[in-house]
């Protein structure tokens, strides 16, 4: 979807299913003059603390987080955080939730895209009720999402 100034747009609802309070929505704006694509929303009824937020490969949420699929990974990289050059394209980090369970969203990343073979649209973004260990996982135990 065009947004201004000859930029992409998109939205996406978060819901947390029949028995959850958590809810939101994020807004998503790609600028062509600089490729990147930013992120602003608010996420509520969370945990405290860190949570996991990724793009995952479907867009199916009919069965909660496992009808999403893994993380979207086109380029076949090891999963990371944000900040790392290799990474999965959904790998977006954590987001934090005050102590009234409200995360607030601002993300600017150069691997997300609304366009072209490998756009974000129509995959589902997933807040998990855990934090993500950003590729990093345990010592001695690989980690692969």
């Amino acid at each position: 979807m065009a947004g201004k100034a000859g930029g992409l747009k998109g939205v996406a609802l978060i819901g947390g299913g029949a028995n959850s309070t958590v809810a939101g929505a994020l807004h998503f704006f790609q600028d062509p003059s600089t490729g990147y694509t930013e992120v602003r929303g608010k996420v509520t009824g969370l945990a405290p603390g860190r949570h996991g937020f990724h793009i995952h490969v479907f867009g199916d949420t009919t069965n909660g987080c496992n009808s999403t699929g893994p993380h979207f990974n086109p380029h076949n990289k090891p999963h990371g955080a944000p900040f790392d050059d290799e990474r999965h394209v959904g790998d977006l980090g954590n987001i934090v939730a005050n102590k009234d369970g409200v995360a607030e969203v601002f993300i600017r990343d150069l691997q997300i895209s609304l366009s072209g073979p490998h756009s974000i649209l129509g995959r589902a973004v997933v807040v998990h009720a855990d934090p993500d260990d950003l590729g990093r996982g345990i010592i001695g135990i690989q980690s692969s999402v």
